[in-house]
């Protein structure tokens, strides 16, 4: 029989029988590539992004609701931000992503607290389906993502998390085991047992070993339950009708003097890189009120 294949783009849930234990695997390696290739990022930048890429759906895979995770990690050093925003929709079974970042040209090769500096931790809910957003801001407590996020999981929602995250510059992984709350223990030893044995976890075996493979030499002496897997994709909800109407709420006087100074207005996308022109016909038809004669189809 020939050995598994690595998993790619993939997210897996699992459990640990008769324990309040869960987990959670992902191998990010075209939807990383993707997201990443239209930017000119430093090595140890592409690893930070790919480490929170990671982090970002295996966290986003723990929610029950339909719309997008957001993390952001801001920056007084010369990395000034990183963005991860992981989404999955109602009427669709993958989970999707998009990541960026913002630097100065004072960036070079260094650890994550060398780049960042002091910062903060951003993490946003933004649900789809009429549900109750929220927003919570810490400050930046551990030198690596996993330490960030498993702080901000302890502290903030109580919930204890273990995240361990790898990024090789061409693709990313993690696993995430958590500990539900408020449910009946009839193994009290078993967080601290499968979390020393996923300590022992190398990032290369995160990164090249199938979740079959992993989980069956991490926890083999376990009873774990794997699930079926959910294709990861990235994805860039941008377009020409969205950054319309962020113009509009500029305003038209501030549009029309753009234009007048430039001849035209440049948008980049800073996920996709997408660049948008409108020029002066573009940006008056921004503020003309459309109006519908009605049992036609027609504009003026």
């Amino acid at each position: 029989m020939s050995a598994p294949q690595k998993d790619s783009d993939i997210l897996y849930r699992f459990t640990f029988d008769q324990t309040p234990i869960r987990g959670n695997t992902v191998h990010l390696n075209q939807s990383f590539a993707i997201a990443l290739q239209n930017h000119d990022y430093t090595p140890a930048l592409r690893v930070a992004l790919g480490e929170l890429m990671a982090a970002g759906m295996l966290l986003a895979a723990t929610l029950k609701m339909n719309g997008a995770l957001v993390l952001q990690i801001q920056g007084k050093g010369p990395l000034k931000l990183l963005v991860v925003e992981c989404s999955r929709q109602q009427d669709q079974s993958d989970l999707t992503l998009r990541a960026t970042a913002k630097f100065s040209d004072e960036l070079t090769e260094g650890s994550l607290q060398e780049m960042i500096g002091d910062g903060h931790f951003v993490i946003t809910l933004d649900p789809k389906d009429g549900g109750q957003g929220y927003q919570g801001v810490v400050p930046l407590e551990g030198g690596s993502i996993s330490e960030i996020l498993e702080n901000y999981m302890r502290r903030s929602e109580q919930i204890e998390t273990s995240i361990w995250l790898a990024c090789d510059g061409q693709s990313a992984a993690g696993m995430l085991l958590q500990k539900l709350p408020d449910q009946q223990e009839t193994d009290p030893d078993a967080w601290n047992r499968t979390n020393m044995l996923a300590d022992t976890v190398q990032n290369q075996e995160l990164l090249q070993l199938s979740t079959i493979e992993l989980l069956n030499r991490l926890f083999h002496e376990e009873e774990v339950r794997l699930y079926e897997g959910q294709a990861v994709r990235f994805l860039c909800t941008c377009s020409r009708d969205n950054v319309s109407n962020m113009l509009r709420m500029m305003g038209e006087e501030e549009i029309k003097s753009i234009i007048e100074e430039r001849g035209e207005l440049e948008v980049h996308c800073d996920f996709c890189n997408q660049c948008y022109r409108f020029d002066k016909i573009d940006s008056e038809q921004l503020f003309v009120s459309e109006i519908t004669i009605p049992g036609t189809q027609s504009r003026h």
